[in-house]
């Protein structure tokens, strides 16, 4: 066979690879079409595939509309609409986790230089990175270099010291189950052994999962506590608060300083998590609260690490009540606290960029480091990763699922006893009371097996929740079912608004300078809208060589918006010497 092959040609080779696939699918005559027509979603792994109808509706700015044309997505290439995932995780979409990592970094970059609504002047405002760390649940392997001497830490080959060693005599080398208290190995960067436990029964899984699922309500009163110690300061140096008077007339005084930050949680290998946070010290408007203005004249950096500090002393509690402890347990911080200062001018530890490219890379991360990758489990999945006998992980789990079962039902629904039916016989037929089917066996058929999962996850007294329910929702996660990335609420640059921004500049593209954008919010002018009716059709492409095609054709673009952003950079900067030298 000569030339190009036709459809029907490959069509009868019954391709089964992907080089097949992607064969069949350019010999068809609308490939260009189609290439274009998947161009939004081609770098992603695992597009969303939508069906419905377009409507083009016409608005006369009088609060009438007319629909003027329909198209449905069965007419175009493979019958649906591709849309990204969106997805963070880099393990799940790498594409997608690449935007996200890049709106991140705007996001968090804002925060210090400005720019996107917000004032360059927030240069000028004290500011710190902090990492905050997980307490210690027990003795795990770890690799600790007293001096480094390397000048890339993620290549770094320091000669580390001894894991665990312990002097001869000083403590003994077996722990109470037998195992061995010391650890004398140098561990490698990638041995697997790190941040597992020396003794797994000795180790408090328990107090790990609760940590984790706490961990973000100790970060809220964290935050808090550190407010409170500026105000308190500032009304030891007689900074003046601000006074507003409400609509009858009675004063208010609102503090004159505040803190605004941005989060990034980040697992350690043992599977706890810490918080690395971006911390600024900003003034308060009274009139404008989203507005970031100085703080107050003679509060320092010095003063917010000192702030920060003792939030972190102060900020412990208990948790509520368990069966399996009814005094809770304690959440707090680690001993490891890191406060450093940020520099702007580019030279120093810690700079604007690094910590903005820090933290937007581990908005992307989840549990990968703690060697446990999985979705959210179920009653049906968790006895496939959840073993109190297993490994450090699937203890962890087992601890999740355990803890956060239903206190109030301490039965599963296949061993309640039937209800009581005084002098009747026992075979005689009852109602279920969820499903309303009658039955004589002791459990219900319907419920035993459609009701259980829900039995298990969600809390029977909605009037007193478990708060302890969320740990079964977050097994996957090893109990931490916050978000990754967190900011302060006031800060006025948000994803939304960089989608948003990133929607109206596709339509631009699309329909060029002269087509003002418009929007359904437009409803008193003359305007056409495009309003889809869409509902979901399916995740991911057809097969591997639609994906291979549409990722390379997007791998192809990114090479040339790249070259041409080194070329433009090359250019600026030439420009600048030029001027420079003249």
């Amino acid at each position: 066979m000569t030339g190009q092959p036709t459809v029907e040609q490959l069509a009868a080779f019954h391709p089964t690879s992907a080089r097949d696939y992607a064969a069949l699918r350019t010999a068809q005559p609308g490939y260009r079409d189609w290439l274009d027509h998947v161009r939004a979603a081609a770098a992603c792994t695992r597009p969303i595939r939508l069906a419905g109808d377009l409507f083009t509706v016409h608005g006369t700015g009088e609060g009438s509309a007319q629909v003027v044309a329909q198209t449905g997505t069965e007419h175009m290439p493979d019958g649906t609409i591709y849309k990204a995932c969106g997805n963070r995780r880099a393990s799940v979409c790498p594409a997608c986790a690449r935007t996200y990592q890049r709106d991140a970094y705007q996001i968090l970059r804002t925060m210090l230089v400005g720019g996107k609504g917000v004032t360059p002047a927030v240069a000028g405002h004290p500011s710190v990175f902090a990492t905050f760390t997980a307490p210690s649940f027990g003795t795990v392997h770890t690799r600790h270099v007293q001096r480094h001497t390397c000048t890339n830490r993620k290549r770094c080959a320091c000669r580390p010291d001894p894991c665990h060693a312990r002097r001869a005599g000083s403590t003994p080398g077996l722990c109470p189950h037998g195992n061995p208290a010391v650890c004398w190995a140098r561990h490698e960067p990638a041995d697997p052994l790190l941040g597992k436990p020396l003794c797994l029964d000795c180790y408090d899984h328990d107090h790990h999962v609760v940590w984790n699922v706490f961990s973000g309500e100790l970060w809220r009163r964290t935050s808090i506590a550190a407010t409170r110690h500026l105000v308190t300061l500032c009304r030891r140096r007689g900074i003046p608060f601000h006074v507003v008077h409400s609509e009858a007339g009675k004063p208010r005084h609102i503090p004159p300083v505040r803190l605004c930050y941005g989060k990034a949680a980040e697992y350690q290998a043992r599977g706890a998590v810490h918080f690395h946070a971006l911390i600024r010290l900003d003034g308060v408007d009274p009139f404008d609260p989203k507005a970031a203005v100085p703080p107050p004249d003679g509060l320092t950096a010095a003063d917010l690490h000192d702030a920060i500090t003792a939030a972190v002393r102060q900020a412990a509690f208990t948790s509520p009540e368990h069966p399996d402890r009814p005094g809770g347990w304690p959440i707090s911080w680690g001993e490891q606290l890191d406060i450093r200062p940020i520099t702007l001018s580019g030279h120093g530890e810690i700079t604007d960029g690094m910590v903005a490219g820090y933290l937007a890379k581990y908005a992307t991360k989840s549990t990968e480091v703690t060697g446990h990758r999985s979705t959210r489990l179920f009653a049906d999945t968790i006895d496939l990763y959840a073993d109190p006998d297993g490994d450090h992980n699937a203890r962890l789990i087992d601890a999740c699922w355990r803890l956060g079962r239903p206190t109030h039902i301490p039965q599963t629904l296949a061993t309640r006893p039937r209800p009581a039916r005084p002098g009747r016989p026992a075979w005689q037929p009852w109602t279920c009371p969820d499903c309303d089917t009658r039955t004589r066996l002791a459990v219900c058929p319907t419920c035993t097996e459609a009701c259980q999962p829900e039995v298990d996850t969600k809390p029977v007294n909605h009037r007193q929740p478990n708060p302890y329910a969320r740990l079964r929702r977050a097994a996957h996660m090893l109990g931490f079912g916050g978000h990754f990335l967190t900011k302060a609420r006031h800060h006025r640059v948000t994803f939304t608004l960089l989608r948003n921004n990133r929607i109206i500049h596709r339509r631009t593209e699309t329909a060029g300078p002269a087509q003002p954008i418009r929007t359904a919010e437009h409803l008193t002018e003359e305007t056409t809208l495009i309003v889809g009716v869409l509902t979901f059709a399916g995740v991911g492409w057809h097969n591997t060589g639609d994906a291979m095609l549409a990722n390379t054709s997007a791998a192809m673009a990114r090479a040339r918006r790249e070259a041409a952003r080194e070329e433009l950079a090359h250019e600026v900067g030439a420009s600048r010497t030029l001027g420079v030298a003249a």
